[in-house]
């Protein structure tokens, strides 16, 4: 869109703050955040490539009160500090802004609202069009026939007409609108109880604020009644909703054209934020012309014939590593059907081959057996690498068809995993943005979302190609872009090649062969469950004395709050008081309500996510459950696990034990439990190496009644039963980083009571204090902690001005290399077992992982045999300097067995 005399305005603020709740956290490899800096970047970038005129410039907020502080007190007063993470990218912008020849306006005592609206008068009156890019409705109210509004973040174009529409009202009347309803967010009063549809009924009816406050008595109800009693409010709502349009600037338009790019200065700023995309692409543009954005210009390729698969498959062959991806009808892996292959040879060099779309008037693709039997020779080739980004799903979907992999295999979901768990999420489309500055398609944009999406196969063939290729193209690109990362450390680098990726087919299998559900068993307990639930429900409405929903914290706030007038122990961010339940569990001490809330929300809970749900679940092919295990979720290295969570059947519970009996062995089998007992206090044991505790494991000895033994210098035979539970509470509580504080609401004794009892611990257990003092001290200076096989558990949060951030990230600190390490020994375990049930019990099925948990059906004859041979293999997965202890459990069903 060229027009010379084209102003293009930029509100950066509005879009600091858009880009950083869109994007994901990205940082450079310095660990400064970039992620909003990146959106914005990229928004200007694009603006600049649809509006073709010298004329642009950024305006920013200023820090510090502005003149509508000075009008009302309480402007802005609730909102809340920018957050670190993005105050630490406003310099970076600036910079950037700078480098990249735009003007960038910042005026201390106004808001670039006003700026915004100053320029635009000064422009206007020069005849020029206004472009103001925003996503602020506030800037509806200076729309005319020579200015418009655009968001970038969702491509919308605002003139008159849209304002019109989109709002109910006029620009003109976007101001009354304002103040008639107010603004949260400004903290500008307004009417209680109006908003959009009523502020707009009101304006249109009586056709503008000033007819609207004359006509007051004339309005009916209670939304009458609050506009009466808050008439003093509105001129000054409407004065702090107006825009002023004559900041003293002393700038003119004419000094707002764009400055010619200087590669010297913007190469550096670019290099700081590793926008490794743009820079390539700089260092190919001419002087002085405006680099494009990175966003999906790839001419790829659609194989539509014969001829051009085999030329596809003779480069695949020819090349020692290809990227892969499956596009198919559903996430669910044994439910799904391939619509659709894609792969990558080299950066930018990848294809797609359709085999099964079926919209209206389709071309003629190839069959699925047409592509899969030249494949086949290709994934049998174990001197290929394959490579994916969640790969096990890609694996999934050709064990569906029938084709085992053998190639060796990368996953760029996995290395972005390791490298660093907690810098950002690690699908595909964020780790493009962060390690390539590159923007593709999205799914969403493909085949859209909620209720309007379409599956894979209703999508048009170009766009699928340029999609699924495109997938292809960045998973290859990421692998040449983390690996060399990864191979940096020679840990991490460990921590992939021995315990991620030799995983991935242990997990396949397991989820292939699923669990068996007796439905039946669930059945009875969903019809328990139900009558307890109940009479749950009678007992709270019998000691309200009336009907209430115990699922609803609104009601739960009043009843308890207002009406039983309990203690407030926390607020909602919204400054309600919390029902949470940490808060219910607290006030359940002393009141009984909370308790009977307590007991129905856990119970509801488990209904409705297992016993009612679980049936529902059962693949009607296998008639088992199948889960989803995930290895690039929790922080730690932990695994999870959907549809259905294993993870978070209680175990407390004589409710969530139950649960378990449900989890049964086939006709001719067990199932065997082998849970690590006690792991993460012998790995503590292990990294503190403190004689006293070392000893203890060594010897066997109950460790809890050895600590209370210790801590209060008394024989182990004479330990009471609340000595070793204090014993219990403080051993790992440590791990959690528990406080004196903490502890004392566990054990229900004082606080010093409860400190006392810490000291003594640490005054036996010395190299404890030592390892926690000294983990604490290289995590502030490192920033990350360690598993004992070197995974890595970054902690931005670690030197944070906020004292609470702070503490977190130090608890976090401490229990993250004993979690990590269990995690690591657990996944070690797996891989052990995998492989001895592969050599020797090939009968022998590993079909859940829980926690330190390992699950097994085993045939009848082999129980015996393969007791010893499990505990053997998962004892000598890792070696502590303290003993593995592996507990044994034999049963038909699950409960019986744990």
């Amino acid at each position: 869109m060229k027009n010379a005399k084209t102003l293009v305005l930029i509100d950066g603020s509005s879009y600091l703050y858009r880009a950083y709740h869109a994007l994901p956290a990205f940082s450079n490899s310095k660990g400064q955040p970039t992620g909003a800096v990146y959106g914005v970047a990229n928004m200007l970038r694009k603006l600049q490539q649809t509006y073709d005129t010298p004329y642009f410039s950024m305006v920013l907020d200023p820090k510090g009160k502005t003149f509508r502080v000075d009008l009302y007190q309480e402007y802005k007063a609730h909102r809340p500090p920018m957050p670190e993470d993005l105050q630490a990218q406003v310099e970076p912008l600036k910079t950037l802004i700078s480098a990249m020849g735009i003007t960038l306006i910042i005026k201390e005592g106004y808001e670039a609202d006003d700026v915004i609206a100053t320029l635009t008068s000064q422009a206007k009156s020069q005849g020029f069009q206004v472009v103001i890019s925003t996503g602020d409705k506030d800037m509806a109210q200076l729309v005319d026939d020579q200015v418009s509004l655009i968001n970038t973040m969702n491509n919308t174009l605002l003139d008159s007409q849209g304002v019109m529409e989109k709002f109910g009202v006029p620009p003109a009347r976007i101001v009354d609108y304002l103040a008639l309803m107010g603004d949260q967010a400004d903290n500008i009063p307004g009417i209680p109880g109006v908003g959009p549809k009523t502020a707009v009924k009101w304006l249109n009816h009586y056709g503008s604020l000033d007819e609207v406050i004359r006509h007051a008595a004339e309005i009916n109800g209670k939304v009458g009644e609050n506009l009466r009693q808050n008439l003093h409010l509105l001129p000054l709502s409407r004065q702090l909703a107006t825009t002023l349009d004559q900041v003293p600037l002393g700038i003119t338009t004419e000094e707002l054209r764009l400055k010619p790019i200087d590669p010297a200065q913007l190469i550096p700023v670019l290099q700081h934020l590793e926008f490794h995309s743009w820079l390539e692409q700089l260092q190919k543009t001419p002087d002085n012309a405006t680099p494009a954005p990175a966003l999906d210009s790839q001419p790829y390729v659609t194989v539509w014939d014969t001829n051009t698969l085999a030329n596809w498959i003779t480069r695949l062959k020819a090349t020692p590593e290809f990227s892969f991806d499956t596009e198919t009808t559903s996430l669910v892996y044994l439910e799904a059907e391939l619509v659709g292959v894609s792969f990558a040879v080299a950066p930018a060099q990848a294809a797609y081959v359709p085999v099964a779309h079926c919209y209206l008037a389709t071309p003629p693709q190839l069959t699925r057996d047409q592509l899969l039997i030249p494949l086949q020779t290709l994934f049998h080739d174990p001197s290929k690498t394959l490579i994916g980004h969640n790969v096990k799903y890609d694996l999934h979907i050709l064990a569906n068809l029938g084709i085992s992999v053998k190639n060796q295999i990368h996953d760029t979901m996995l290395m972005s995993y390791v490298y660093n768990s907690t810098a950002s999420r690690h699908d595909l489309d964020s780790l493009a943005l962060k390690f390539l500055n590159q923007k593709g398609l999205s799914f969403a944009e493909v085949a859209g979302k909620g209720t309007r999406q379409i599956t894979f196969d209703l999508v048009d063939i170009d766009t699928a190609t340029r999609y699924s290729a495109q997938d292809a193209d960045f998973t290859l690109q990421l692998k040449n872009a983390l690996w060399p990362r990864l191979s940096a450390i020679p840990t991490l680098t460990w921590v992939y090649t021995h315990i991620e990726l030799p995983l991935v087919p242990v997990l396949l299998q397991m989820e292939r062969h699923g669990v068996l559900i007796d439905c039946e068993q669930l059945n009875i307990q969903g019809q328990e469950l139900g009558q307890r639930i109940a009479q749950l429900e009678q007992q709270a409405w019998d000691m309200v004395g009336h009907t209430f929903n115990l699922g609803s914290p609104k009601q739960l706030q009043t009843i308890l709050f207002d009406q039983f007038k309990l203690p407030v122990l926390r607020k909602t961010p919204t400054g309600q008081a919390s029902t949470a339940e940490d808060v219910l569990e607290e006030l359940a001490w002393d009141y009984p309500l909370p308790k009977v809330i307590l007991e129905h929300r856990s119970l509801s809970k488990l209904k409705s996510t297992y016993v009612d749900k679980l049936p529902t679940q059962i693949n009607l092919t296998t008639r088992r459950v199948h889960t989803s295990y995930h290895q690039a979720v929790a922080s730690t290295g932990r695994l999870s696990s959907t549809d259905p969570n294993l993870q978070n059947i209680p175990i407390r519970t004589d409710a969530g034990r139950r649960i378990r009996q449900a989890f049964i062995a086939p006709s001719g089998h067990q199932l065997l439990s082998a849970d690590y007992s006690q792991i993460e206090l012998r790995i503590m044991a292990h990294l503190s190496d403190d004689p006293q505790l070392v000893q203890a494991f060594h010897h066997g000895l109950d460790i809890h009644r050895a600590t209370a033994a210790d801590i209060f210098a008394v024989p182990e035979n004479a330990v009471d039963d609340n000595q070793r539970r204090s014993a219990k509470a403080i051993n790992f509580g440590l791990i959690y980083g528990m406080s004196a504080f903490g502890l004392s609401k566990q054990l229900g004794i004082e606080r010093h009571a409860a400190q006392e009892y810490m000291d003594l611990y640490f005054s036996r257990y010395p190299g404890v204090k030592a390892f926690m003092e000294h983990t604490r001290e290289k995590a502030h200076r490192d920033e990350y902690v360690e598993t004992v096989f070197g995974r890595r558990l970054y902690l931005p949060e670690i030197n944070s001005k906020n004292h609470q951030s702070r503490l977190y990230a130090e608890r976090t600190a401490i229990n993250a290399p004993m979690q990590g390490t269990a995690a690591d020994i657990i996944k070690l375990a797996m891989i052990t077992v995998h492989r001895l049930i592969n050599t020797d019990f090939p009968h022998v099925k590993m079909i859940m992982q829980v926690h330190d948990e390992l699950v097994f059906e085993v045939p009848l004859a082999q129980v015996e045999v393969f007791k010893p041979a499990v505990t053997a293999a998962m004892v000598n997965a890792a070696q502590l300097t303290v003993p593995l202890v592996v507990d044994i459990g034999i049963g038909q069903h699950w409960g019986e067995a744990h």
